[in-house]
């Protein structure tokens, strides 16, 4: 009978403590059954809304930085002979940042990845030419539209004469950015292509011939393809969309609401066309009102 009761005894006390163990050890829980702080996450309610209490105008202040997401992208993001960012997004970002009363810090990204380093605060905003797609929409809070811009076709000067059309150039193979909207276009038109890093690697492999053609920003085809350039062979033909450029913040994040009362500030006060005719695109800024 002693032996019984003892065993008893004995399993009531493993049972009591695996329950006990189960709770704390839930995945994603604290011991109080909140949301866990593990590393990477973003904090972000499950509503895809930051709580009501965070702020991250708030949070990038007391840390006295604005960790800013770009690749390389002239004539939005890109190093001049001593290393510095410049560039109409890097200008504009430093000014930005200064308005808030911290730094900006630029950090290289692959641009796939862009809104898990966002959620997971390795950055604090993208800015980097990055088209309003309906995708990069509903994955970020997002400024309002700062500059037009479409996809465009890259090919050799020497055969630019054939490729005018739409229709003309479906049996191309491109190189194309990954994650980018000429990805997405190119899907939607059903043209193979090779995914790159950057839209600098898609020209790049056009140059050397092991793609026939690309699809980049207009912006960025304008400045860094013909006479003069790094890419004095290349040239942009058909013209695939329309669209515009906005930064992108965490989902539910103050800081796309300051964005946009500094833009209409910085707009109306000259300081945009200013920078922006510096790079020579002051004719596709949009006017902020």
């Amino acid at each position: 009978m002693k032996k019984v009761l003892s065993f008893a005894m004995a399993l009531a006390m493993c049972l009591s403590l695996a329950a006990c163990g189960g709770k704390n050890n839930t995945p994603g829980q604290s011991s109080a059954g909140g949301s866990s702080s593990q590393p990477g996450s973003s904090g972000v309610a499950s509503s895809g809304q930051q709580p009501a209490a965070g702020s991250d105008l708030e949070y990038v202040k007391g840390k006295g930085a604005l960790i800013v997401g770009i690749t390389e992208f002239e004539p939005m993001d890109y190093k001049d002979a001593n290393g510095e960012w410049i560039g109409f997004d890097a200008d504009l970002a430093r000014a930005f940042a200064e308005s808030l009363g911290v730094t900006a810090e630029f950090q290289l990204i692959e641009w796939d990845s862009k809104v898990m380093e966002l959620e997971g605060k390795t950055l604090d905003v993208v800015w980097n030419g990055m088209t309003l797609t309906d995708d990069v929409k509903a994955a970020m809070e997002c400024s309002n539209p700062y500059f037009n811009n479409a996809q465009v076709v890259i090919v050799k000067k020497d055969v630019a004469d054939q490729y005018q059309t739409a229709e003309s150039i479906a049996d191309l193979q491109f190189a194309v950015e990954s994650g980018s909207a000429g990805q997405e276009i190119l899907d939607e038109m059903n043209i193979g292509y090779t995914a790159t890093q950057d839209q600098a690697t898609a020209l790049l492999e056009v140059q050397s011939g092991t793609a026939d053609a690309a699809v980049i920003d207009y912006l960025m085809a304008a400045a860094m393809t013909g006479e003069g350039t790094s890419y004095a062979d290349l040239t942009f033909t058909v013209s695939l969309n329309d669209e515009q450029y906005g930064v992108g913040f965490r989902k539910g994040s103050d800081l796309a609401a300051a964005l946009n009362e500094f833009f209409k500030t910085s707009y109306a006060d000259g300081t945009m066309q200013q920078i922006a005719d510096t790079y020579k695109i002051g004719d596709k800024l949009v006017e902020q009102k």
